[in-house]
């Protein structure tokens, strides 16, 4: 059988290399990992704590699978506090019970306690992350979620080896305690003390000279970065002194090749790129890799900058050591913080690959469309309470009004079993509930108070759905990244200003639109994506900013089962959690 074996991939490899592709012949696998939620002694910028992390790594490992294999992680949870992980951008296709966030498809993994996440990846290769989904957590239990192909990469460059390029946030103080007052008060959260790279925040932080990522390189070859954005509060721009990315992939989704001087990046977004080792380096044989906030907010915010280093291999310079004069950095090709036009014009360059071998399948008609005013909202303090928000009110955020809240047991459950005392409604608004100058208007008149509930969308498999993303001037013009859960949509039209639904539908792009599962909403503007909604279950659609989504920047939709067992949901797994 052997034999037959490699004689069938033999032909089948000859056959596709006359139709231009190459398979990977190899049966289905079954990856497993042991994931222990656990607290970890951690120091950084002076400052020891202990850190929740994944075994004890900061970041957490990397899950490495490929495309088309069964994926089990079993998740211990040794803290007292309840748990979950989401594996962010996996599709779930029919194992909603595996995405993750809390109270939406799952009930938490309480103290003591174990879950297995099972679910098959199909047919999505690249750079993804996983982390954790149950308040602030996923301020340090985050991770790389690498899918490898099971066809050779759709570009020529060789390359020399790939590094994933972890973004995220150190807190001197617990996060969910910055959540938790945040909360009980009504004031916006602290920031956070540093930026990181791959955990580490770089020599530009006190104490942190050792805790700098740096990367060797040799001269003249080509690198694969797998850039993710893990942090609770941030787009990010990043560049690489004097050197050029080529952007390749974005959310495990091929892209066209293009070149650009440096990157924007929102929370829950991943995105691919090669570099070329062609400079000359200095004595150092150093070359600076930065990562900063772009600033749309009012808010306060962490106005600061992460530095690592790529190390040109046999160049002249202490070994492994970042330069000691900080202050000659130059950082080549880093925008400034409020650098929007740049921010535009990047997220314009990205395109769909659109070739035969990974097409482009944007739903070209629609059969909804739901307009989604994203709102900052402040709310009025209640009696007897003192609220310490702007004027003394509370800051909260909505859909449409809507603020959403999590019920007491998983929405997915209730919905799978029918419960008489159900956790949601099924009537969330399918337009904001009063038409008005949406990016325009005074920022402190105009529709401040928010509702609060549980509300969602439903709509049958197969239903072709366009959501439209409003910015709104409450408070303040702000960029959004809103992430989908349990679907990739494809982002056919953006703009600035108020969407006109009889001029603006008539310009999108249904060629070769970006394909991703977070969108950055610009910020005082719009963004239409489109999701053809094939996989039954529950999926929430959140703000990947953290503390809009405590306050409330959420919704969901439900689809509907299809017709027969490949277009219905698989029944819940035995070690499902109790609320």
């Amino acid at each position: 059988m052997e034999g037959v074996h490699k004689h069938y991939c033999i032909l089948l490899v000859l056959l596709v290399i006359i139709v231009g592709a190459f398979p990977f012949c190899s049966s289905q696998t079954t990856r497993r990992f042991q994931f222990n939620v656990e607290w970890k002694k951690m120091t950084r910028l002076c400052t020891t704590k202990q850190l929740l992390t994944v075994n004890g790594q900061y970041p957490g490992p990397t899950i490495a699978v490929h495309e088309g294999d069964n994926v089990e992680i079993k998740v211990k949870n040794r803290i007292a506090q309840n748990t979950t992980l989401h594996w962010h951008g996996i599709r779930q296709l029919r194992t909603g019970w595996a995405d993750g966030p809390a109270y939406i498809t799952q009930c938490p993994v309480r103290g003591g306690q174990s879950y297995t996440y099972k679910f098959t990846v199909t047919d999505q290769r690249g750079t993804l992350l996983w982390h954790a989904h149950y308040a602030w957590q996923r301020a340090s239990v985050y991770g790389a979620l690498i899918i490898y192909p099971r066809m050779p990469y759709p570009f020529s460059a060789p390359i020399q080896a790939e590094m994933p390029i972890i973004f995220g946030e150190w807190w001197n103080v617990n996060p969910d305690e910055v959540e938790k007052i945040m909360m009980l008060t009504g004031a916006g959260p602290d920031s956070s003390s540093a930026y990181t790279i791959n955990g580490l925040p770089g020599p530009l932080y006190p104490c942190s000279n050792k805790d700098t990522f740096i990367q060797t390189v040799e001269y003249g070859k080509t690198y694969m970065l797998r850039i993710i954005n893990a942090a609770l509060a941030d787009e990010l721009f990043f560049a690489v002194a004097k050197h050029t990315l080529t952007v390749v992939e974005v959310d495990a989704v091929y892209t066209k090749p293009f070149k650009t001087t440096s990157i924007m990046i929102a929370p829950g977004q991943t995105t691919t790129v090669l570099v070329t080792a062609n400079q000359v380096p200095d004595s150092t044989g150093m070359f600076v890799m930065a990562a900063r906030p772009y600033l749309t907010s009012v808010f306060p915010f962490n106005n600061s900058t992460t530095i690592g280093f790529l190390k040109y291999k046999n160049a002249r310079s202490q070994k492994g050591k970042p330069p000691v004069d900080l202050s000659s950095l130059q950082f080549h090709n880093l925008p400034a913080i409020e650098d929007t036009a740049f921010a535009t014009k990047f997220s314009d360059k990205i395109k769909s690959l659109a070739s035969p071998q990974y097409p482009c399948n944007v739903p070209k008609t629609i059969k909804k469309r739901v307009i989604i005013a994203i709102s900052l909202n402040l709310q009025d303090c209640p009696a007897k309470k003192t609220c310490s928000g702007f004027r003394g009110k509370s800051f909260f955020a909505s859909m449409n009004n809507q603020s959403f809240v999590r019920p007491s047991i998983s929405i997915l459950e209730s919905y799978y079993k029918n419960l008489t005392v159900s956790s949601f409604s099924s009537d969330f608004p399918e337009k904001p509930p009063n038409a008005f100058d949406y990016t325009g208007g005074d920022p402190l008149t105009q529709n401040m108070n928010t509702e609060f509930g549980t509300k969602l969308t439903v709509v049958p498999y197969g239903t072709n759905i366009e959501i439209v993303l409003q910015d709104t001037s409450f408070l303040n013009l702000e960029n959004h990244p809103i992430h989908v859960h349990g679907h990739n949509f494809f982002i056919v039209g953006t703009g600035f200003g108020n969407f006109n639904e009889a001029k603006d539908p008539k310009r999108y792009n249904l060629v070769d639109p970006p394909e991703r599962n977070t969108m950055a909403v610009p910020s005082g503007g719009w963004a239409a994506i489109r999701i053809k909604a094939d996989n039954p279950g529950v999926w929430f659609i959140h703000c990947h900013l953290e503390q809009h989504t405590s306050w409330g920047l959420a919704t969901g939709f439900i689809v509907q089962n299809g017709q027969g067992p490949s277009q219905s949901m698989l029944p819940p797994p035995q070690d499902l959690p109790s609320c």
